[in-house]
């Protein structure tokens, strides 16, 4: 029971407005997210203005503040209470700056044994082609790997200011783009298998990377081989990894461990993680296409293994921030 109306009110509209700004912000965004605190503070907020509702039915005459807290209260309880789908407006930025770094971080486990997995490989294709180099030739899946590297390196630099890749610029992008978006899908579909063939994809794509490595570096050719590889591997490889980590979050969802929802309820809920994930790899994949056919095939003294090394580590370090800090939510003030 209210005994000092005037002072329960003074007491009480600061709660009551703060509940206001948060409905405001409600209803002229749909797609506000509240952090955790603040929405234990808007919880609370309701249930005060829903106990002050309740003491001030006592005021018969107090018609007019009756009637702002109905609405208030009304107002509160429909956005804590809403079950009808928001309405979906298509919004690309936001999807591609917040929804993809997040869901990446969301499930970074996948993508961190992922990329343990395939530096296993790497290590154990190096260390095969130092061990017996005659394992080159069922190690490398093409011809043009199973050269020396040091010749390969003169006849690439030896072509001056020709262009070699006249006319063929575009079809040999599209390619590459081809051949490694099914690469990328063949890791996360292979995650049906309980991710057994997800791991053996990035293990035996890590045999092959790990032995031109050492092919090169042997050879005394790492800095061409960093020229080469960084503008487009800097891109494709990570894109590699985020396949194969949407082949081991199926996995996951299959497999079950420490979940107590049904197989059906587990593939729903990484439904929309899987397709984020595979729409980012095939923006990340034509995005390294372009660079492999444009930027990668060009060699000194045309492009300087300087600017192209220097292009590789910027694209890398942009990569890092965009899946590390993008899409995290602002502190709240103060």
């Amino acid at each position: 029971m209210i005994i000092d109306l005037d002072k329960f009110v003074v007491q009480e509209r600061p709660h009551w407005r703060k509940l206001e700004r948060f409905l405001a912000r409600f209803e002229e965004d749909y797609r506000t997210k509240l952090s955790l605190e603040e929405l234990k503070e808007f919880h609370y907020l309701y249930e005060r203005a829903a106990a002050g509702l309740a003491r001030v039915t006592t005021f018969s005459a107090e018609r007019e503040l009756r009637e702002y807290l109905e609405h208030l209260v009304a107002r509160a309880y429909g956005e804590i209470h809403e079950i009808r789908g928001k309405p979906h407006r298509l919004a690309p930025l936001e999807w591609f700056f917040g929804t993809l770094p997040r869901t990446f971080r969301r499930q970074a486990g996948a993508f961190w044994l992922a990329t343990l997995v395939m530096f296993a490989g790497a290590v154990f294709g190096g260390v095969l082609l130092v061990v017996d180099p005659e394992a080159k030739e069922v190690v490398m899946p093409f011809s043009h790997l199973l050269g020396d590297p040091s010749e390969r390196v003169a006849m690439e630099e030896s072509g001056g200011d020709r262009d070699r890749m006249a006319g063929a610029k575009s079809s040999f992008a599209a390619s590459l783009m081809q051949n490694n978006i099914k690469v990328s899908i063949l890791a996360m579909a292979l995650g049906m298998t309980f991710g057994a063939g997800t791991l053996i994809v990035l293990f035996y794509n890590g045999v092959i990377l790990g032995a031109v490595v050492v092919d090169y570096v042997a050879a005394g050719e790492t800095v061409f081989l960093l020229g080469w590889l960084l503008p487009h591997g800097a891109v494709e490889i990570p894109a590699i990894l985020v396949g194969a980590q949407a082949g081991l979050v199926l996995a996951r969802a299959l497999i079950g461990w420490g979940d107590r929802d049904n197989l059906r309820q587990r593939m729903r809920k990484v439904g929309p993680d899987l397709t984020t994930l595979m729409i980012g790899v095939a923006l990340m994949l034509v995005w390294a296409g372009v660079i492999e056919a444009f930027f990668s095939q060009y060699h000194a003294p045309v492009l300087p293994y300087g600017v192209k090394i220097t292009f590789g580590v910027v694209e890398l370090g942009l990569l890092i921030f965009f899946f590390g800090r993008c899409g995290r939510e602002k502190p709240p003030a103060g």
